[in-house]
């Protein structure tokens, strides 16, 4: 099948003089960006990269990591794309858990991470490409192969790997082509940080239509002034993968309604919208803004939702399906419930992933037959309750422990796991809290002989397995954890009343 790599290669035959990627070293032309990726496609496939083989991805951000990313693809191999400004330890775990067999990186990369991949890496600084002549034609790959493995927290401690094959990324980057119209025209700043699915879409949904995607330094992302002189300086036009928490940093600014200035499309996904939009924040975006919901386990987004001029904040909307997605809410019994009625939001249809790499139990438990639909269909549980109202899916909530902190799903057991590591932590139970401008953050509730552990102590030990959103905002010391009648820990005590 056709995969973004194809796309790319297109352009690159029907207008190699065209912009294709804008960093600060300078601009990489259509042609350029295609002739890089057949090179290190070629020097994967001579390491052994094929089918149904992870190769993880660990390059620092800018061109290079567009290249590698495409690369693997082209060569037939799946990603993993790492951030390596994570911890290396939590960089070896994800390695570990998607089962690389592969390792795409540099040399100084592949020095100070030792990630935990068998064999000699295919090194972006020091590959030699294959002697002249026309690059070697790919095989296509087949709708169930396996394109690129992704994760989410788990509830064992441990991270899990999610697997997405092609039919499900080729018919989202499709999807989101046409529906936020993008094309030649469109100038798309890469906002979401590497080795998170959003960085996929940030990524190669503009390159697949012929645009221009420009990256600069992470930091000049997470500050108003250079933020908003990137969008000025390119002439940015799009912005596909902004969380709310971003947007409202960006509104408390006095010149807020200057940094989005000529921006004609604002995408936000991975928490609630509803905060922001009750603050007045609509009217910062003066173009198009787009609420997005969905999952990891359901190729990054399942419904989008247009947000109007004035948007109704009693809800938390999140619209309707994208194409070839299926949203069904359903009860204990996995019967519809009415319309106006809470139920747990189940997904069907194209994006929904294989599974969990290794996790055969979490994965019946999660990826269920569809009891509606064809034979053979299944649907992702995703935990979330919703109702179906005006506007579409109108999003309530999680049914379980997982929360969203700056755009991440995260399971608190996963950081309950990482303190109970520390030697003088004796009991630890994470819950989540809300600021006075509506933002999530972890409270860690930890019992045992912390009289001369530092907070900041804590958080160094975290600091080594866990990427910095998981990281508790405060820690709350106790001579023990409050247990319920069960024996469990007082979950509702210790957040104040509130499951």
């Amino acid at each position: 099948m056709r995969t973004f790599t194809d796309d790319i290669a297109a352009h690159a035959a029907s207008h190699p003089r065209r912009v294709a990627v804008t960093t600060p070293d300078g601009d990489l032309t259509y042609a350029g960006l295609a002739r890089r990726i057949d090179e290190v496609a070629g020097a994967l496939r001579a390491a052994g990269a094929g089918p149904e083989v992870v190769c993880a991805v660990a390059v620092e951000r800018g061109a290079d990591a567009v290249v590698a990313v495409a690369a693997v693809v082209r060569s037939g191999a799946a990603f993993l794309a790492l951030d390596v400004e994570q911890p290396p330890a939590r960089l070896a775990t994800l390695v570990r858990s998607g089962q690389a067999g592969l390792l795409l990186t540099t040399a100084a990369l592949a020095a100070r991470l030792r990630l935990p991949v068998n064999g000699q890496p295919v090194l972006m600084d020091r590959y030699k490409p294959a002697a002249a002549g026309p690059p070697q034609q790919p095989q296509p790959p087949g709708p169930r192969t396996l394109a690129y493995v992704s994760h989410t927290s788990g509830s064992t401690g441990e991270p899990s790997a999610v697997l997405v094959e092609h039919r499900s990324l080729d018919s989202y980057l499709r999807c989101i082509a046409r529906d936020c119209r993008l094309g030649p025209d469109c100038v798309t700043l890469q906002v979401a940080p590497q080795g998170y699915d959003a960085s996929i879409r940030d990524t190669f949904a503009p390159l697949l239509a012929g645009g221009r995607l420009v990256i600069v330094p992470r930091a000049d992302l997470l500050r108003p002034g250079p933020f908003g002189a990137a969008v000025r300086t390119h002439g940015v036009t799009t912005l596909l993968s902004v969380t709310p928490s971003f947007l409202s940093f960006l509104a408390a600014q006095p010149d807020a309604a200057d940094l989005l200035a000529g921006v004609s499309l604002v995408a936000s996904s991975g928490e609630s919208l509803r905060p922001f939009l009750t603050a007045g924040g609509r009217a910062l975006v003066q173009g198009d803004l787009v609420n997005q919901y969905g999952p990891t386990e359901c190729t990054m987004t399942s419904t989008r939702y247009a947000v109007p001029a004035e948007p109704d904040t009693a809800a938390d909307i999140v619209g309707t399906p994208i194409d070839g997605v299926v949203v069904r809410l359903l009860d204990a019994g996995l019967a519809p419930v009415p319309d106006g009625t809470a139920g747990e939001v189940y997904i069907g249809g194209s994006g929904v992933a294989r599974g969990y790499r290794g996790q055969p139990a979490r994965t019946a438990g999660r990826f269920v037959p569809d009891p509606l639909g064809p034979p053979g269909s299944r649907l992702y549980r995703t935990g979330d309750l919703a109702t179906m109202g005006p506007g579409g899916l109108r999003f309530l909530g999680r049914g379980d422990r997982q929360v969203k902190i700056r755009g991440y799903r995260v399971d608190p057991a996963e950081v309950e796991g990482a303190l109970l590591t520390h030697p003088r932590v004796a009991g630890a139970v994470i819950t989540a809290d809300v600021d006075d401008q509506g933002r999530v953050h972890l409270l860690a509730h930890v019992a045992g002989d912390l009289a001369g552990t530092t907070d900041a102590a804590l958080r160094t030990h975290l600091g080594r397995t866990l990427p910095p959103y998981l990281m508790p905002r405060r820690f709350v010391r106790l001579a023990e954890l409050p247990v319920s009648r069960g024996g469990k820990a007082d979950r509702r005590a210790l957040s104040g009343g509130t499951p």
